[in-house]
């Protein structure tokens, strides 16, 4: 029976059966099995350890949070004996508290150490040339790294599996809903496919930085899931972008299953979790149950993880492809503007703020946001020299050039330079954002909002174009000082404008030509805007023309180039 199984096992995913044979030791699972109960124990020793002790020294009254008597403001419950040595005790909170916690480090367990062995894996795999050998096995891109996804990190599965009976019982002690810890291990079994996705993509495209890629990758995790957890915690929801960022972490259901704000620490009489409750998306009330903000954290994993997978379905067994198609990256750019704009539709009020500073506000974060987007757009359609220069020479006899011409094969064209598949994808999110924009209230905010939406387009072209540029030059590494270049033009001007003090509201000029012109432009007149803008078009123009010229060369073949007295352009 067993035999049948494993056969049946290899036949339906090899890779899967490989990465079972490989891990599935005696001694590894001794091991996975020993940690996974020592860290049970130690759960339960520590909140067993927190429970109040009757002090024969000091008369005082004893509080405890696991006490049940009266609370005072900003103390902890009076401690009530029980008449047989000891207190009594809220048994339902102290089940929580081992709840919440367990469920906090297996997030962190399954996040960020199964971030790193997906990684490392591929990086071996890399290293010892066998990645290049399953690029060219007949099996599909989902067979493949479904089975690594499933396979490489099945220890750590087993590890948290055999956690699974203490944290399901501490949840039914403490009283939280079974149906809602269900919803629970739905979203973190979710939050684990996008992560892992994830990190197969950057174990593909990042295999460039060697031993430390498994590093920095879970690193990153590690330090985004810390970020997200204290946000959850201590500030809830603002109603701005920002809160997309808390659906990544599965975390921000635990508010809801234990009813507490302060679920990392109840000794904190302040109350967040009225944030969540007001959590809002097109103004739906996402948070108003945890139904919804689990269903809604789905959905969103859903989305994101189908969209990883487009990216590894081209990149692994064709490594030199592009990481997107131009027609793939449309869709992803009408995606994550919906997304983004449904979190900035209903800004919070304040004292201090008012509706329509607080909707230029969230157009801020939205901008950051399309920043970041647009920059891993340009790495990601950006084709490398080669297929820049077979696209030039062989343009005229593709089909897609026959039937639609030029503009069409610009568009679509797989190997076509990226600048205007850019612009494309900036003219779908201008137009999911420009109706938000002129809806909003008369105010002194709209015009600002406007030219920045006009500024932060140009100067994404620009970068568009510096990167095709670069990428066509002759250096052996035209992809890192394309990178770096970028990375300068983002990070240099605020340095330097900082070290100068130079102020944002007092010189905005200069801050419409550094990568963030929409945090000056409420403070800039319209004629200095204007100027910029003129300027920044002018510097698009006379790279295009040069970029076009490049490309005309590029197109040329050898013996054309040499009968014009030019040397042909090499390849590296």
């Amino acid at each position: 029976m067993a035999l049948n199984l494993v056969n049946q096992l290899g036949e339906w995913n090899p890779q899967l059966f490989r990465e079972f044979k490989g891990r599935l030791k005696p001694r590894n699972i001794l091991i996975a099995v020993t940690t996974s109960l020592l860290g049970q124990i130690l759960v339960l020793m520590s909140f067993g350890g927190r429970l109040p002790v009757a002090d024969a020294i000091n008369p005082q009254p004893l509080r405890n949070i696991f006490c049940t008597g009266p609370r005072k403001d900003y103390e902890l419950p009076l401690c009530f004996a029980d008449g047989l040595g000891g207190f009594v005790i809220n048994w339902e909170l102290w089940w929580q508290r081992v709840f919440v916690w367990i469920s906090i480090f297996s997030i962190f367990a399954l996040l960020v150490v199964g971030t790193y062995i997906l990684i490392s894996d591929l990086s071996k795999e890399e290293r010892q040339g066998t990645l290049n050998f399953l690029r060219l096995t007949p099996g599909s891109t989902k067979s493949i790294l479904g089975g690594k996804l499933l396979g490489v990190p099945i220890l750590l599965y087993l590890g948290v599996a055999l956690a699974l009976p203490l944290h399901l019982f501490a949840g039914l002690a403490g009283n939280v809903p079974g149906v809602e810890i269900l919803g629970f291990y739905t979203v973190l079994v979710t939050s684990c496919l996008f992560f892992y996705s994830l990190a197969l993509l950057f174990g593909l495209v990042g295999n460039w930085l060697s031993g430390f890629q498994a590093w920095l990758g879970s690193g990153a995790v590690l330090m985004f899931l810390f970020i997200t957890l204290n946000v959850i915690n201590y500030n809830g929801i603002g109603n701005r972008p920002t809160d997309w960022l808390t659906l990544f972490n599965p975390a921000m259901l635990l508010p809801y299953l234990v009813d507490d704000g302060n679920f990392l620490n109840p000794e904190r009489t302040y109350d967040s979790s009225r944030g969540f409750l007001d959590w809002l998306w097109f103004y739906l009330p996402i948070g108003a149950k945890a139904w919804t903000a689990s269903g809604f954290a789905v959905l969103n994993y859903g989305l994101w993880s189908y969209w990883i997978w487009q990216g590894l379905d081209r990149c692994f067994h064709n490594p030199s492809a592009t990481l997107l198609s131009k027609r793939q990256s449309y869709g992803l750019t009408a995606c994550f503007e919906v997304v983004l704009l449904g979190f900035a539709m209903s800004p919070e009020v304040t004292s201090w703020r008012n509706h329509p500073a607080g909707l230029f506000e969230n157009f801020q974060w939205v901008l950051g946001f399309n920043l970041v987007l647009f920059l891993s757009l340009i790495a990601a359609l950006s084709p490398q020299r080669q297929a820049m220069q077979d696209w030039a020479r062989y343009r005229h006899q593709q089909r897609s050039a026959r039937k639609g011409g030029m503009v069409r094969n610009l568009i679509w064209g797989k190997n076509s330079p990226a600048p205007i598949a850019v612009v494309l994808n900036l003219a779908i999110a201008f137009t999911i954002l420009l109706p938000w924009i002129l809806l909003w209230p008369a105010s002194e905010y709209k015009i600002p909002a406007l030219w920045g939406l006009l500024l932060h387009g140009s100067l994404i072209i620009f970068y568009a174009t510096v990167v095709q540029l670069m990428l066509l030059m002759k250096t052996p590494k035209r992809s890192a000082w394309a990178a770096a270049a970028v990375a300068g033009f983002v990070t240099l001007p605020p340095i330097i404008f900082g070290l100068l003090s130079v102020s944002i509201s007092e010189e905005p000029a200069v801050w419409l030509f550094s990568a963030f012109p929409w945090a000056s432009v409420q403070y800039a007149t319209e004629t200095t805007m204007l100027v910029a803008l003129v300027s920044q078009s002018l510097a698009l123009v006379m790279l295009n023309l040069q970029l076009t010229r490049q490309l005309r060369q590029a197109g040329e073949s050898s013996t054309k180039a040499l009968l014009s007295g030019r040397s042909p352009v090499a390849i590296p």
